[in-house]
């Protein structure tokens, strides 16, 4: 099993390294094509939360 990259905050990292990734860019098609709106949380000192609407 693949260790998690708790703390590694770089990609490149995460890759070279044989952390676990999981990609879920396939998700974002629905919901640009099927959504109206979105609140996006963010973990803890990442940035303030988002509402998204698309049009």
């Amino acid at each position: 099993m693949k260790k998690l990259p708790t703390g590694i905050q770089t990609f490149d990292t995460i890759i070279n390294d044989g952390y676990l990734y999981i990609d879920k860019t396939k998700y974002l098609v629905d919901l640009i094509e099927n959504g109206q709106i979105y609140f996006l949380a963010r973990p803890r000192r990442f940035g303030k939360s988002l509402t998204v609407t698309i049009h």
